[in-house]
């Protein structure tokens, strides 16, 4: 372990673990909303990824961004005050399990013939599935953090 990165009782320097966790969380905050903002600003460019086109294509890819920036209220909260917000972080973990539980039921449930639908469906399980990885670690230095 570096040294400093534990305090006396043997659990990790809380400031070390409000900067991990803001790492972590910041990370995925600012791909979900750059996902976002892309999705809002050029719909286009990535309705062909879900099949979909033409105006109701723009809109479906519009409501995904949407989407992105309503399931990241939360985040910035977390970011700021990483020891003040342990609950609102448990609740970020289980919407991110539901996220990747659920694009790996749709995914998994396609029928055949949907190449792009099924590759565009395993990128957001790649990318859910390391965001929450990376966030449950965060919130494992985070608990160990807290001052006894």
């Amino acid at each position: 372990m570096i040294k400093g990165t534990r305090d006396k009782v043997g659990g990790v320097n809380p400031a070390i673990a409000d900067w991990v966790t803001r790492a972590a969380v910041g990370a995925v905050f600012l791909m979900n909303v750059w996902c976002a903002v892309t999705f809002l600003g050029w719909p286009d460019r990535f309705a062909g990824s879900f099949e979909v086109g033409g105006s109701p294509g723009r809109a479906i890819v519009q409501a995904f961004g949407v989407l992105f920036l309503m399931w990241n209220a939360t985040y910035p909260a977390v970011i700021w005050r990483p020891r003040g917000q342990h609950v609102l972080f448990a609740v970020i973990l289980v919407q991110q399990t539901i996220g990747l539980a659920g694009e790996t039921w749709l995914v998994l449930s396609l029928p055949a013939g949907h190449p792009v639908l099924w590759a565009t469906g395993v990128r957001f399980i790649l990318f859910d599935g390391v965001g929450l990885a990376l966030m449950l670690m965060a919130y494992v230095v985070l608990r160990r953090g807290y001052t006894r």
